[in-house]
């Protein structure tokens, strides 16, 4: 093997000794202290001015909490974590506009490697009545992803899903569907600091991994997929859903039945099928700078290439943010273990970290070590086999603030480090490279 190194792959039993040192010292971090508004949060029926207001006042979807919480579905993230988006309140109504495109000239560095202009996307559309004893609220998210092409992007070791229903997307990231998530939900408050909730969308998210990429503020700002999406939150777009949970204080607890095949080759329909899968999530927020979780679920026949093949996935993630005066840092470590049944177990790991000073210069970066075992089709010498890749990115973006937007123009880099039977394949010491501009509300 050539290259950079990192770690060894830890084994299936080495799971929990491996979290506790890490969640262990995220636990004694010092919490920066949220604003008073969150810590007292207005009476839910009484309407303010139409205005744009701090997140960080408003009360959660899901129960008693600051919205800042909240991230993609009903998934969690520290309650400092900065809410971008247009906010606005009205009579009984609350709003929220948050989107984003990217345009991307993409090269590949490698014999399998490809060249792309593209453009990703992303418009979410959020509302939340307060009632007597609790809350509506409502979930719209859109991208014109599809316009890219069924065959997506290209990114380097990357799989998952096809583009034609026969063969399977190799060393390429599938573009989103047209549709993301419409879904609705209803909370109940059962006292001061409780409440039982209820997730349901025609598209949504189930409980199970950390936030999706695209919504974890230490990845948001990575135009590329992670090689371990399919391990974490590749569930993001489910196309029949139904969550119910319980949150106290910072405390959440939440199960799911949902549909469990991913989306198909065509991206502009809406695919339901029976509800044939199911998860569980425990959320713990212990201060607001931090947000920790542990998920597991089963998921029936997931791949459309692989009908009978059900998957039971397993993930933990701890999600550290820091708010200064100049500075917004957040880290996320996570694993994911996906269990096939037949098949054999595969594990990927990741840290991604994201530093933003003055509101204008980005850093980010994100190493991931993924096992993967589709790399190649049948017939081919190495079909079948198992390659532990490690990846590192590094990116820069430098953004103008033109009010209700920002401009960004950025780089990311990418190296990698895999098994020399891959060399004839990949080359050695591959280095991919995209440059971008970015709009963001």
């Amino acid at each position: 093997m050539r290259g950079w190194r990192v770690g060894r792959q830890a084994a299936p039993a080495a799971l929990p000794a491996a979290l506790l040192p890490l969640l262990a010292a995220m636990m004694v971090l010092p919490a920066a202290r949220l604003p008073a508004a969150a810590a007292t949060a207005p009476d839910p029926l009484e309407a303010p001015a139409a205005d744009a207001v701090p997140a960080m006042s408003m009360l959660g979807l899901d129960g008693p909490y600051p919205m800042s919480r909240e991230s993609s579905g009903t998934s969690w993230q520290p309650d400092s974590t900065p809410h971008e988006g247009l906010h606005v309140m009205g009579d009984r109504w609350m709003t929220m506009w948050h989107g984003y495109a990217d345009f991307i000239y993409d090269d590949q560095g490698s014999p399998r490697g490809d060249t792309k202009a593209y453009s990703t996307s992303m418009l979410m559309f959020m509302g939340r009545r307060a009632l007597p004893d609790g809350d509506f609220g409502f979930h719209v998210m859109l991208s014109a992803d599809p316009l890219m092409g069924k065959s997506g992007y290209p990114e380097l070791f990357q799989t998952g899903e096809t583009a034609d229903g026969v063969h399977p997307l190799i060393d390429r990231q599938h573009p989103h569907n047209l549709l993301m998530e419409a879904a609705g939900t209803y909370s109940m408050n059962t006292s001061a600091d409780s409440a039982a909730f209820v997730y349901a969308g025609i598209a949504g998210e189930p409980a199970l991994g950390p936030p999706a990429f695209m919504h974890r503020f230490s990845g948001s700002d990575d135009p590329e997929a992670p090689l371990s999406h399919h391990w974490l939150d590749s569930t993001h777009i489910t196309y029949g859903v139904v969550t119910g949970g319980y949150v106290w204080r910072q405390v959440k607890l939440e199960a799911s039945s949902f549909n469990g095949r991913e989306p198909d080759q065509h991206r502009y329909d809406v695919e339901l099928r029976r509800f044939d899968s199911y998860s569980a999530r425990l959320s713990v927020n212990p201060t607001p700078d931090l947000a920790l979780q542990i998920s597991s679920g089963r998921l029936a026949s997931p791949e459309q290439l692989q009908p009978n093949v059900a998957v039971r996935r397993t993930t933990a993630s701890a999600s550290v943010n820091r708010m200064l005066s100049e500075i917004q840092w957040q880290t996320t470590a996570a694993f994911g273990r996906n269990q096939p049944k037949p098949g054999t177990a595969s594990d990927a790991w990741l840290i991604e970290s994201c530093l933003i000073v003055a509101d204008a210069h980005s850093v980010f970066a994100r190493l991931e070590r993924v096992a993967k075992d589709e790399l190649f089709l049948p017939g081919q010498p190495l079909y079948g086999r198992t390659f532990t890749v490690n990846s590192l990115s590094l990116g820069y973006i430098r953004d103008f603030t033109l009010h209700p937007v920002r401009l960004g123009i950025g780089a990311l880099a990418s190296v990698y480090r895999y098994p020399s039977p891959l060399d004839a394949a990949y080359g050695e010491g591959p280095v991919s490279f995209l440059i971008f501009t970015r709009v963001k509300l």
